[in-house]
């Protein structure tokens, strides 16, 4: 019997898998790991992640907004920046 990957596990799979210089927006993770509401779930997973692997500084508001980073929103930015991504 195949076990079922928890939605922590998905939201960090597809985050895991954004390219760098390009961003998603929580919702789009939320769509892409299998629930469409469950965008605010995302960004409670992603503002516990310290795992530098996955990285959540590529998720933002899907107002454009950058949103809420573990690191702090100016180190948020400098990542994006750093990253070639117009902010």
């Amino acid at each position: 019997m195949k076990q079922e990957r928890s939605f922590k596990t998905r939201v960090s799979e597809v985050v895991s898998d954004i390219p760098m210089g390009e961003v998603l927006s929580y919702t789009e993770v939320a769509r892409r790991a299998g629930n469409p509401a469950a965008a605010r779930a995302v960004g409670m997973i992603m503002s516990k992640n310290h795992d530098p692997k996955i990285p959540c500084h590529r998720v933002i508001c899907s107002t454009g907004k950058l949103g809420g980073y573990n690191g702090g929103v100016n180190k948020k930015r400098a990542l994006l920046e750093k990253e070639r991504y117009k902010v």
